[in-house]
């Protein structure tokens, strides 16, 4: 049997990086789980949304415990988070990997240069 360590590092990883930021940890997640995950694209973009969801839930319950959380702000993203989702959801088997991919791609870009600016 396999090592779990490497899964458990990159899941902190993932983690802190999650608390730290407020989000991200899906972005460490989806290029470990590429790596190390043996999965189809598919799967990997389920799988990744499947391990990040308890970890935004803890992050989220820090939040709102240490009182670093505006409901009113939240809401509205909330509603269209949540709607998004289910779109997302109902689309995900008629996309393409390779599009997906560059979406994530390109997600992850105009991110980052957001970021810098």
């Amino acid at each position: 049997m396999a090592s779990k360590w490497p899964a458990r590092i990159a899941g902190g990883a993932a983690g802190l990086a999650n608390g730290l930021f407020g989000g991200g940890g899906g972005m460490v997640f989806l290029p470990i789980l590429s790596r190390w995950g043996n999965l189809k694209s598919r799967q990997l973009y389920a799988t990744c949304v499947a391990v990040i969801f308890p970890v935004c839930a803890v992050s989220a319950a820090m939040y709102l415990w240490r009182g670093g959380m505006n409901w009113a702000s939240a809401l509205p993203y909330l509603a269209g988070g949540l709607l998004g989702g289910w779109l997302g959801g109902k689309l995900y088997g008629r996309v393409s990997a390779k599009i997906l991919k560059w979406i994530f791609a390109a997600f992850l870009f105009y991110a980052g240069v957001r970021y810098l600016l």
